[in-house]
């Protein structure tokens, strides 16, 4: 909100009552309930992808983060301007769930912008100059990168690989290598037992996890070889430093060359997976920076767009 800064940092998850419809829970509290409510609570996610694909519950869910207090206050201007981002790749239907679902709560102007610019202004980097910034946004569903110059995208590619195609990774080496069915609330804290140094095979070699049987249905618990999960994790990841190619290979040389100086940064929930960052480090042979908060990086460049801290290079046409 402009003047205030962050209001609102949660989880675009909803529980629904499916006899009454009503709300139960939104955001961090209703993510606790998934896999954990009895048949007529459902949990869902109206925000997916990075894009709207319930017009109606995202609506609710806003309404209900943002609370009475908020939305009073935001009831008062007349001309309320909202923005949001939308991935690189979103087709017009995306775009237009995006908009109808913020003018439903009162915006009579909606901007959108590309999540991979605003997660690079919101990290600070020099967008709007004639250099080359590439920005890796680490998503749930997908993984996009881009290389930007004058403010603009010069080349871009979408990888359908996120953290749950790494959650996923761990979940089916467990099944299949020891048997034991993960739930889905086990998986983050796995993922933190293979740090101190991630990826990286400078973590604990073995580490206890608990689950349920897949044969007899009991609960029970096994010791993990941190090394073959290692490479379970690394599997899908390898999907990403393919896209990460490309991106290079259609990147014009000037570009490429002050990127060798200057790296990729990372932003996204994602990009704090440990060792990621280090395995792209040996992989490209490049510099690899996490951003500060890389979750609310695409937020608070939004922010400073609308409060009109980021001055755009003007390209004027030269008189002659």
């Amino acid at each position: 909100m402009k003047g205030a800064g962050l209001l609102v940092d949660q989880p675009s998850v909803a529980a629904v009552n499916t006899r009454t419809g009503a709300l139960i829970a939104v955001g961090e509290f209703a993510e606790k309930m998934t896999g954990r409510t009895p048949h007529y609570i459902r949990v869902m996610r109206p925000v997916s992808g990075g894009t709207v694909v319930d017009i109606d519950m995202a609506q609710r869910m806003l309404r209900h983060l943002l609370g009475d207090k908020i939305r009073r206050q935001l009831r008062r201007k007349p001309f309320l301007r909202a923005a949001a981002c939308t991935p690189h790749d979103a087709g017009p239907l995306a775009q237009r769930a995006t908009i109808e679902t913020l003018v439903g709560l009162g915006a009579r102007r909606v901007e959108l912008v590309d999540t991979l610019i605003a997660a690079a202004v919101g990290c600070g980097l020099p967008v709007e100059q004639p250099e080359a910034t590439m920005v890796m946004v680490c998503g749930a569903a997908a993984t996009q990168v881009a290389v930007l110059s004058l403010g603009s995208i010069v080349t871009a590619e979408r990888v359908p690989v996120g953290g749950e195609a790494v959650d996923h990774a761990i979940v089916q080496h467990l099944r299949h290598e020891h048997e034991l069915m993960l739930p889905s609330q086990s998986v983050r804290p796995l993922q933190l037992a293979l740090s101190g140094n991630g990826l990286t095979p400078y973590g604990p070699d073995v580490t206890e996890i608990h689950g349920r049987d897949v044969a007899t249905g009991l609960a029970r618990s096994v010791r993990v070889d941190t090394a073959a999960v290692r490479d379970a994790i690394e599997t899908p990841l390898t999907a990403v430093l393919d896209g990460i190619g490309r991106v290079l290979r259609d990147c014009p040389p000037d570009l490429v060359a002050d990127l060798a100086d200057r790296g990729i940064m990372m932003v996204g929930g994602s990009a704090l997976l440990p060792g990621f960052d280090h395995m792209l480090r040996q992989a490209t042979g490049m510099p690899v920076h996490i951003a500060e908060r890389p979750d609310i990086c695409a937020a608070q460049g939004l922010g400073a767009m609308l409060e009109g801290r980021i001055a755009p290079l003007i390209l004027n046409p030269l008189a002659t």
